[in-house]
């Protein structure tokens, strides 16, 4: 027989039904979570240190570079003999650009005969934040509000201006006595 300490009310008991339902569906919510996170992209070139740790300088060429690393993501500016390989890894970020987790930048530069002078490494930590100015580049001519655009060509538009010849006007798409805007003549093999 069980005491009156020992008796469960049954709020204890739908305390403990809450419990023991909340234990069961906490793990596949957390779970879920997993799903809807961003996944990581790659961008640019691959770029692996196992892969660019076979260039040596002084003797790699060109050749040598685009079997390992393929072609490169960008060539200098103004020097051709200097080759870019950019990869970075970036995370979406919602209403947002995306985020770059991981960036590396190898700089490989070579002589006029073709073979590997220079190899450095960049990371996202030799980068500088660029930031975007909030100034606009003004537009030559007048600033024209809305209602203008919306009537600025009321009584502009002729239909009548062009109807003097059948083919819709003396000065055809490409001008007078050219294509089809000039009766047809001129079109004819001689």
């Amino acid at each position: 027989m069980k005491s009156a300490s020992q008796k469960t009310s049954p709020r204890q008991k739908a305390h403990a039904g809450f419990a023991r339902a909340l234990l069961c569906i906490a793990p596949l919510a957390l779970a879920g979570c997993s799903v809807f996170s961003p996944i990581p992209q790659n961008r640019g070139s691959l770029i692996e240190k196992d892969d660019y740790s076979q260039l040596v300088p002084g003797t790699s060429t060109r050749n040598d570079v685009t079997d390992i690393l393929g072609s490169p993501t960008a060539h200098a500016t103004f020097d051709d003999n200097t080759w870019i390989y950019i990869s970075m890894v970036t995370v979406p970020q919602p209403l947002g650009f995306p985020r770059v987790t991981k960036q590396n930048v190898l700089v490989l530069a070579f002589d006029n005969g073709g073979v590997l002078r220079r190899l450095d490494t960049l990371h996202r930590k030799n980068g500088y934040d660029v930031g975007m100015v909030g100034e606009t580049t003004p537009t030559p001519g007048t600033k024209v509000n809305v209602l203008q655009q919306l009537l600025g060509n009321v009584g502009r538009y002729n239909p009548m201006s062009n109807m003097g010849s059948t083919f819709g006007g003396t000065q055809g798409p490409l001008g007078a006595g050219v294509g089809t805007g000039h009766g047809g003549t001129g079109n004819s093999i001689p």
